[in-house]
């Protein structure tokens, strides 16, 4: 590992540096809504991914190559993943290569990033609080990493920069302005504010934790690079940042996936039977590539009966077999009509419907029952 000045930058009084964010990468994250044999095609799409985008780099000869934390998953990381990275990266040189550990990559007696042999233009931050390193004469550029899953407190709390010229960030933590609410269920780590980076004089931050991109005046998330759940959206990828010695910074997105990951919502009220579906779905899906979520919506008569496994050959031009959800979809039982009959099944929507319960319990309590009572399992209640 280096440590101090990264190698090979001429001193000069005009300068314009590139630099090529990548993060959120997650290799050997486990997919765990999909197949084990899709899951295994995940994790190798993660590391094409990743290829491309040191590629990119190198095609596009940036000068600086940074990840912004999250490169893998401690807990699953497998040393052959950390021997693909070692050698990727070695690939690279002499482009120097900055790594900010994250919450999911985080510094540890255990961690990959101590039992690899890297190679000298991979530089890796170790430290709680942002250190800097002096990328040309004028550009100085501060890291800091996360040291357990959870906890890490703000890298720009109580930090002010102690030198002249144009200062870069490279952390993961998370922005708790108008940005934070965006992102639903994605736990904060290291947060902060916006106003906080000019605050402390950081030029411009270039961060790691949201997975959907972002773009602001002082910061950038580049987002995840491949797709790692379905519902993803935005122009994810990664960034080249080109900087000026005045501080000014420009954004050019580039798109590194290799694979699509799509969400399909697929109405199939009025249907009546499951071939009628099946017609549906294979129609939204034609031609499609990759991976797919469809979920089903509407009211369907009782008298359908589906099953997911019967859409794993609907769609022969994706990956694999879509998955179905069902969530959306209610059943069309004549409650009227079912009340009035001399049955067991009878017997028990008029005694729900004649409980203290709210609307919504009876008809949820009735819709289980009957399906229950039809020996019905296909179909969830809302």
């Amino acid at each position: 590992m280096h440590s101090g000045c990264a190698d090979g930058f001429p001193t000069a009084e005009r300068w314009m540096m590139r630099v090529l964010l990548v993060s959120d990468v997650h290799l050997d994250s486990p997919f765990a809504w999909a197949k084990p044999e899709v899951a295994r095609k995940r994790r190798q799409a993660l590391r094409d991914a990743l290829t491309r985008s040191i590629q990119l780099a190198m095609d596009q000869q940036v000068d600086v190559i940074c990840c912004g934390g999250d490169l893998f998953e401690h807990d699953r990381v497998s040393p052959d993943t950390g021997q693909f990275l070692r050698a990727l990266f070695e690939r690279a040189h002499p482009i120097p290569v900055f790594i900010a550990p994250g919450n999911h990559d985080w510094l540890g007696p255990e961690s990959l990033y101590g039992r690899v042999g890297w190679s000298p233009n991979v530089y890796l931050f170790e430290q709680r609080r942002l250190a800097p390193v002096t990328i040309v004469e004028g550009l100085t550029l501060w890291g800091g990493a996360h040291f357990a899953p959870a906890g890490a407190s703000n890298f720009l709390e109580g930090f002010t920069v102690d030198r002249g010229g144009v200062h870069l960030a490279l952390f993961h933590g998370s922005e708790q302005g108008s940005y934070y609410a965006d992102e639903p269920g994605k736990a904060p780590h290291a947060p902060f504010r916006a106003i906080e980076i000019e605050a402390c004089g950081i030029h411009f931050a270039l961060l790691g934790h949201y997975h959907a991109p972002r773009n602001a005046e002082r910061f950038i998330y580049p987002g995840n690079p491949e797709p790692l759940t379905f519902g993803e959206s935005g122009q994810r990828g990664v960034v080249i940042a080109s900087v000026d010695d005045g501080g000014r910074v420009t954004i050019d997105r580039h798109s590194v996936a290799v694979s699509d990951v799509g969400d399909f919502g697929i109405e199939v009220s009025g249907c009546t039977n499951k071939q009628e579906i099946r017609d549906r779905v294979a129609g939204a899906l034609e031609n499609r590539r990759g991976y797919a979520r469809v979920t089903l919506t509407g009211e369907l008569d009782p008298d359908i009966d589906i099953q997911a496994v019967e859409f794993e050959d609907v769609a022969p031009s994706l990956d694999s077999p879509p998955i179905i959800r069902f969530e959306s979809v209610t059943i069309a039982y004549n409650l009227a009509l079912i009340g009035q009959e001399p049955t067991v099944r009878g017997q028990f929507v008029r005694d729900v419907q004649a409980s203290d319960l709210s609307t919504e319990e009876r008809r949820r309590i009735i819709i289980l029952g009957l399906r229950a009572l039809d020996g019905r399992h296909d179909l969830q209640v809302l």
